[in-house]
């Protein structure tokens, strides 16, 4: 997901991707530990992604007040 698309949701809408993002990261973690899945670097681009919002939501946070 890009940055722009990131900016333009709500905080709410924020926080519920993050949630279903960790959910994901965890799930692929798991998934991984069991047997070595087939694309590996989805932990890696989960992870940024994860990154990535949490940027938004605080950078949404600072300019609030």
């Amino acid at each position: 997901m890009k940055n722009s698309e990131l900016t333009s949701l709500t905080m709410e809408e924020l926080h519920n991707r993050l949630l279903s993002e960790r959910e994901q990261l965890q799930k692929l973690k798991f998934a991984h530990a069991i047997s070595p899945i087939e694309n590996p670097m989805k932990i890696k681009e989960t992870r940024k992604t994860i990154a990535r919002i949490l940027s938004v939501i605080n950078n949404k946070e600072q300019s609030k007040g």
